[in-house]
């Protein structure tokens, strides 16, 4: 497993997204996940399955602190009393007394950035995660961000796969020394089929799933595919014994011009335009 470094963090590469897995299937996608070399899981407060995240933990026998976890805060919460609330429910979920990484998922343009930055930095000051970050934040949110913290802010998370041109966000990103955690990297089921990364998968034995994700991984981006499936799980994987030629790097840079969100609920942001 390869890793990206950010203001103290480490974050593996590739780690396991488990938005809308619950119950006994996503207990065992994590415990397969874990048991075949995932390092790296992510979930939320609002996925509700916090609980079966922590299961599944347990259930691997992978020691605890072998594992980077994840989980953020909803835009209804960024209040103090309110994301206090959000976090300890968090935490009494997955039966742990930290998290490694917490986000805050959604910004909440109602609330300003010292109240809902503040909190985030006093669950990091309390204790409660070793590090924090933000998701689907643009660059003028970042910046506006930045200026409010008083902890790094490690990670911006945000929808990206080889359809989607995120360049102003990923420079902003950089610029404050930030990782960038890819979610739906294979576009929510767009990339099989893709005839780009078709191609470039057979060139390679790989599938255009793997290509999607080793575009990423080169890019120096870390992603959390979401998969149930022990085949998939193990495949996510195995993007670490390749790699793009340049000209094929930029043949899937191009199709960043689709501009693609799979993503886009009513509370989002008025995001960057390419």
């Amino acid at each position: 497993m390869q890793f990206v470094e950010a203001h103290g963090a480490r974050i593996p590469q590739i780690g396991l997204g488990t938005m809308t897995l619950k119950g006994d299937v996503c207990v065992q996608a994590v415990k397969t996940a874990l048991q075949v070399g995932y390092t790296h899981l992510d979930t939320a407060w609002f996925y509700g399955n916090e609980k079966d995240v922590g299961e599944g933990l347990r259930q691997s026998g992978i020691k605890r602190e072998n594992v980077f976890i994840c989980t953020k805060v909803r835009e209804t919460h960024l209040e103090p009393d309110k994301f206090r609330q959000s976090l300890s429910e968090s935490l009494a979920n997955l039966q742990l007394p930290y998290v490694d990484l917490l986000l805050i998922h959604w910004n909440n343009k109602d609330i300003p950035f010292k109240t809902s930055v503040g909190a985030l930095c006093q669950a990091k000051k309390d204790g409660f995660a070793k590090h924090v970050g933000v998701a689907n934040f643009t660059t003028k949110m970042l910046d506006d961000a930045w200026a409010a913290t008083s902890e790094p802010l490690v990670c911006n998370q945000i929808e990206m796969h080889p359809f989607i041109n995120q360049d102003k966000v990923l420079a902003t990103s950089k610029k404050h020394g930030m990782a960038v955690v890819a979610y739906c990297p294979i576009a929510r089921g767009k990339v099989p089929g893709a005839d780009a990364l078709e191609r470039i998968g057979k060139a390679h034995g790989k599938s255009a799933a793997q290509v999607s994700l080793r575009y990423l991984v080169q890019m120096g981006v870390c992603a959390i595919p979401r998969s149930d499936k022990p085949d998939h799980l193990k495949a996510n994987l195995d993007v670490f014994d390749f790699k793009l030629a340049d000209a094929e790097m930029a043949e899937l840079k191009k199709l960043n011009d689709t501009n693609m969100r799979v993503v886009n609920p009513p509370h989002a942001p008025v995001w960057d335009t390419p």
